[in-house]
């Protein structure tokens, strides 16, 4: 027999297991399932450290990041975990750039300042910037492999059922519902079903949702030392240059010395979820030396390790979030979506209980123009 629940979420990743934990605290029946085993590196929400930041040049995410960081806060004393770093956040490059930035912190009432590139060198030894320089304390990282781990124990204390190593091999519809078909033969029959499988989202949901294209990329990133471990770590930052480069404390995966995490957010080499071959690029490599050198003083510029991951962008780079009958699409994606885990979550959620509000902008019509809209 087939178990049952009222919700099945596919995809034990960060937005996942965020639904899972807000559907439970809303007190669903929720089955999650992950076909590969826990705090795996195969998709989207491995490792220590990602960017969470308030900085943004468009006014609707600059308001989520807000609403995320309260949430955040809030799986923080739920699972008595600390996430956050608060190092704060800089973003720089073109002046347009840093001026839309700051607009935008401006109209959010964000705290924020405004440095020439000398003073931003003084106050952070060993980088190097062109101004203007804005920079705001409510940034960081979060740590994404624990913050999985914190929404999937939080969605188990409350009745959750979380399977690992279960695969979903297809999808129907049913009356009054959807029924999910496992690999190992099993199958699950819920009134509501949420894809939130990354790179796998577009096969899962094939002949039952019609979704805009996403292209799936391998990004390379990679660890580099810090000539002096002892000395304060620097805030997060994003400069507009070239491929979009990012750089942030490494955090566990940094090793003990929190050796400093790049990449390059543009430089992807498109793939699929299930033929990325997780072989770093010479020439990407190369890349990130190079700014090295020119940006980064203060590090030294071999990497000790490197990584990669799978980004999964929609053509706007907007997130899609949408319903269409007993399906749920969640794919806030693009590589800016870590940052808005929980938020993601309660949005998914209210989607499938109908009492929430998703911005218009990652509904389907949106991305699919020609689409009445799928409620």
């Amino acid at each position: 027999m087939a178990t049952r629940a009222e919700l099945l979420v596919i995809g034990g990743g960060l937005m996942g297991a965020a639904t899972a934990w807000a559907a439970s605290r809303r007190g669903l029946s929720v089955v999650l399932l992950e076909q590969f085993g826990p705090g795996h590196a195969l998709g989207s929400s491995h490792g220590s450290s990602r960017i969470v930041r308030r900085g943004y040049e468009d006014a609707l995410y600059t308001e989520l990041t807000g609403r995320s960081f309260e949430l955040w806060r809030e799986l923080e004393l739920d699972s008595g975990t600390s996430l956050l770093r608060m190092l704060g956040s800089v973003d720089f490059g073109t002046r347009p750039y840093a001026a839309s930035v700051a607009a935008r912190l401006a109209a959010a009432g964000v705290k924020h300042e405004i440095l020439g590139a000398d003073e931003a060198e003084r106050r952070w030894p060993g980088m190097r910037f062109q101004g203007p320089v804005v920079h705001h304390a409510q940034g960081g990282t979060i740590d994404a492999a624990s913050a999985v781990a914190a929404f999937t124990d939080g969605s188990v204390r409350r009745g959750a059922v979380v399977r690992h190593g279960t695969a979903v091999t297809s999808l129907e519809r049913t009356e009054g519902g959807a029924l999910a078909h496992l690999a190992d033969g099993d199958t699950v029959l819920a009134r509501h079903v949420v894809v939130a499988a990354g790179g796998w989202t577009a096969e899962l949901l094939a002949g039952h949702v019609e979704l805009p294209p996403l292209t799936v990329t391998q990004q390379d990133t990679f660890h580099f030392p810090r000539w002096d471990p002892a000395s304060p770590a620097w805030p997060s930052v994003l400069h507009e240059q070239g491929a979009g480069i990012y750089h942030l404390a490494g955090g566990r995966d940094g090793g003990p010395a929190d050796d400093r995490k790049i990449g390059e957010h543009y430089s992807g080499r498109k793939t699929t979820a299930a033929n990325r071959d997780g072989v770093i690029t010479p020439e990407s490599r190369a890349r990130v030396v190079d700014y090295v050198e020119r940006w980064l003083p203060g590090l030294r510029a071999t990497p000790r390790t490197e990584t990669s991951c799978l980004f999964t962008f929609t053509p706007s780079e907007d997130f899609l979030l949408d319903r269409a009958g007993p399906f749920v699409v969640c794919s806030p994606c693009s590589g800016h979506g870590a940052k808005f885990a929980p938020l993601i979550g309660e949005l998914t959620t209210g989607l499938v209980t109908g009492d929430g509000a998703v911005p218009e902008r990652f509904r389907l019509a949106a991305h699919v123009p020609r689409m009445p809209g799928a409620r």
